[in-house]
């Protein structure tokens, strides 16, 4: 199972966990500047919420790689509980590509809330999260 690990950031919390999610899926973590080359089962894609969404980037992102990718599995942070998950399924879904419906959120720092995150924890965290995602849908 061919993957991938493709995040946006603007402080560097969501880069934080993308490289977490990379090394524990054994690939590695790069920007949705970098196009996938090539066909990967799974694609990690992370971002934090900006004004209530994913960043814009993310969206085009999926857009300009969809016939290469199988199937997004979500992560990133946010100052408040909300989560981009709905907004970049919904994308996807408008370029024909699967979402899976685990996702991965956790604090992220904005100004002076929430400050250090994410942490260790949440590093750890997401990690976890990804081993179990790649078990998952590697049996499906």
């Amino acid at each position: 199972m061919r993957t991938e690990v493709r995040y946006f950031t603007k402080n560097g919390g969501t880069k934080k966990l993308a490289e977490s999610i990379a090394k524990a899926v054994n690939a590695e973590a790069k920007t949705v500047d970098t196009p996938l080359d090539k066909y990967a089962d799974v694609v990690f894609l992370g971002s934090s919420v900006y004004g209530g969404k994913p960043a814009p980037e993310v969206v085009k992102f999926i857009q300009a790689n969809a016939k290469n990718i199988g199937k997004i599995v979500v992560f990133g942070s946010a100052c408040t509980g909300k989560s981009t998950f709905p907004a970049i399924k919904s994308a996807a879904a408008g370029c024909a590509v699967k979402t899976a419906e685990m996702f991965f959120q956790c604090k992220g720092q904005w100004l002076f809330f929430n400050k250090n995150r994410p942490n260790d924890q949440d590093c750890s965290d997401a990690a976890d999260f990804a081993r179990k995602q790649i078990k998952i849908l590697g049996q499906t």
